[in-house]
């Protein structure tokens, strides 16, 4: 039995990504290490998304801006911010991942890595209580849009 919390459909995983308001954490298998972001759409532009890493022990405000996502299509480019550093370990762990989910055919999870998201939708941020939308990670509304 997998956690509801746990997404394993690379599908899903993109979508949720690209929700507007996700939050979700990258787990390495290989070493444990783990890694929690925030994806928050910028209002003038519907291709662009902001990156923020967590930081801090509160997961509500403790996050650092790191760099923004521009799309084209289902291919993305992770782009370092002024404040962002481009070297470190969370944004190479996030290019790397949505590089290896685009450019699988079909879409594809890394063995490597679990994706997990906070039980809230990531579209809307309300707090999840189906269990389908909890495994998808979008409420039954947010994932008709």
């Amino acid at each position: 039995m997998t956690h509801p919390h746990h997404i394993e459909d690379a599908a899903e995983a993109h979508a949720f990504i690209y929700g507007g308001k996700a939050r979700f954490t990258l787990v390495s298998k290989a070493t444990g290490k783990r890694y929690t972001y925030r994806v928050a759409a910028a209002k003038d532009s519907p291709h662009m998304f902001f990156v923020s890493l967590l930081t801090g022990q509160s997961n509500e405000t403790d996050y650092e801006y790191i760099g923004f996502l521009k799309t084209a299509g289902m291919h993305s480019e992770l782009i370092a911010g002024r404040k962002g550093n481009a070297a470190h370990p969370a944004f190479k762990g996030l290019a790397w991942l949505l590089k290896q989910i685009e450019n699988s055919n079909p879409l594809a999870m890394p063995e490597t890595v679990e994706f997990w998201h906070e039980g809230r939708c990531a579209r809307c941020a309300r707090p999840l209580t189906d269990p389908a939308s909890i495994a998808r990670g979008l409420g039954p509304e947010c994932a008709t849009k």
